[in-house]
């Protein structure tokens, strides 16, 4: 047998789930939560008075960045539908 491929390690690719589905909805976003750590971060994180559409957390543009970076550092990943 070749030492190279004795010596390299089988890579499996890392599969993550989508967590939320952002919907612009012109002045506002929608972030719907898909996974049982999306919706605990927003029980956890987002305050009772916050606005929601259904299960969704309706958001104002100008927070929709600083939502992202937030979901990011907690590894949470959001894709826009």
């Amino acid at each position: 047998m070749n030492s190279v491929n004795e010596s390299r390690q089988e890579v499996q690719p890392v599969r993550r789930s989508i967590d939320f589905v952002l919907r612009d909805q012109r002045t506002i976003w929608l972030f719907t939560p898909l996974t049982p750590a999306a919706s605990q971060f927003l029980s956890e994180n987002i305050k009772e008075a916050a606005q929601y559409f259904g299960d969704s957390l309706a958001v104002e543009h100008r927070y929709v960045e600083g939502l992202l970076l937030v979901l990011a550092e907690h590894g949470l990943r959001a894709v826009r539908s």
